[in-house]
């Protein structure tokens, strides 16, 4: 089981959850799941919009490869983090795809700019 991590009230970041880990999300007040998977990657959770949306969370999906992590792609992701009922957990397969957009999001949140963000996220080897 994947570790779910608080990062603020409105964000928390996680690898590949399963459903058991959804029910718990759930059943903690999570209001929605940003989904970064592929739909080609190995271990994803089936039907993991509507399993979701059962529970009654918002569900997104935005596929994201750690090289397509660009300007414009941020824009989208941001939007929807700012449009998504709080608080959201964010997840990729291993949770590093998650955390380099939540770092992202935080920095220039904060008035960094994002190519400034993005330098910072690659000195952490994040990508």
């Amino acid at each position: 089981m994947n570790i779910v991590r608080k990062i603020n009230h409105e964000l928390a970041i996680a690898g590949q959850i399963t459903l058991n880990q959804l029910e718990q999300i759930a059943e903690e007040g999570y209001k929605s799941i940003l989904n970064l998977r592929l739909s080609d990657e190995m271990g994803l959770l089936l039907n993991e919009k509507e399993k979701t949306e059962l529970l009654g969370l918002y569900y997104l999906n935005f596929p994201l490869k750690t090289e397509d992590i660009n300007y414009q792609n941020m824009l989208q992701i941001f939007q929807a983090i700012v449009e998504l009922p709080k608080p959201i957990l964010m997840h990729c397969d291993n949770s590093i795809r998650s955390a380099t957009i939540v770092l992202l999001y935080i920095a220039i949140k904060q008035g960094m700019t994002f190519e400034k963000a993005l330098e910072k996220v690659i000195n952490l080897g994040l990508i």
